[in-house]
């Protein structure tokens, strides 16, 4: 009953499906429905043409199921903002909810980094059933500040992190390469967006991305800072402080109103941090609109 109610919660208070209350509803009743009937992965639609490979308990497949786009101000930004000739980072790829926006919507080039294999697993059924391998290059892999390798949790889904030394003999987990950023760029360039979504490993992922950070072509980053970073003795102000040594500002976008807001707050969920906010503004201004869940914005 309490999780029942959080989602209720989560479905009145989330910015699309709040406005579309009765449609959220009977999505989420025909998603329990068939998995009750049915409880095997189900191919379901996604924004535009795109499609995601989902079952009960797949916490961010079923967010977007329920409400259409589950990180609604995050995902709309990526949407109104990237370009085809785009290159988009997804650190933390998960299941690839962003990937498949990014390239099977707005058809940007994708390098997506998913270190827990299962998860890895749908990520490349997701690019595939898109068609979209020549667009997602897809890596099993953690980023963090050098080479090594990092115990990993793996039964936690949408928040398998990397192990914190107080945890080791709690949880199942899996030892993983992990490599930098920065190592990628000879080869695939410079993104113009990152998404940094690591459960609290945020810090260490950026110290193996000083040389991107410094590059002009990367605009924005979507980055969760949520005090995550804690369980390692991180302290998310230094990564703010780190982002605005670089010129980047903390915004609030407003996708319906295609509006970006100065902002000094983060830690709760996904911040948006942009520099050169012209030439961004100026691309949300011109984007397509996004048709999704009965809305054009």
């Amino acid at each position: 009953m309490k999780k029942l109610i959080q989602i209720i919660k989560y479905l009145n208070n989330h910015p699309l499906s709040g406005r579309h209350k009765l449609k959220a509803y009977c999505r989420f009743l025909f998603w329990q429905i068939s998995q009750l009937l049915f409880p095997h992965e189900a191919v379901v639609t996604f924004a535009g043409n795109t499609k995601l490979v989902a079952k009960k308990g797949m916490t961010g497949a079923t967010g977007n199921i329920y409400t259409g786009l589950h990180e609604f101000e995050e995902m709309a930004f990526l949407l109104h903002f990237l370009r085809e000739a785009d290159l988009f980072a997804d650190i933390g790829a998960n299941i690839g909810s962003y990937s498949i926006l990014a390239s099977g919507y707005v058809h940007a080039t994708t390098l997506a980094f998913e270190p827990i294999p299962t998860t890895y697993e749908i990520l490349k059924k997701n690019i595939a059933i898109n068609h979209l391998n020549k667009k997602v290059t897809a890596f099993n892999i953690a980023l963090g500040g050098k080479e090594a390798i990092q115990k990993f949790t793996s039964s936690l889904d949408t928040v398998n992190h990397a192990l914190a030394s107080e945890e080791e003999n709690g949880l199942p987990n899996i030892a993983v390469k992990v490599t930098t950023f920065d190592s990628f760029v000879a080869e695939y360039g410079y993104p113009s967006l990152i998404k940094i979504d690591v459960e609290g490993y945020e810090t260490e992922v950026l110290k193996g991305m000083s040389q991107t950070l410094r590059n002009n072509d990367l605009k924005s980053i979507i980055i969760e800072l949520n005090g995550s970073g804690e369980r390692y003795g991180f302290d998310e102000n230094l990564i703010h402080e780190k982002l605005l040594s670089n010129n980047f500002l903390l915004y609030q976008y407003n996708p319906y109103k295609r509006e970006l807001i100065n902002s000094n707050n983060f830690g709760s969920f996904n911040s948006i941090y942009i520099r050169d906010l012209n030439f961004v503004q100026e691309r949300i201004n011109a984007a397509n609109k996004i048709n999704v869940f009965s809305e054009s914005f």
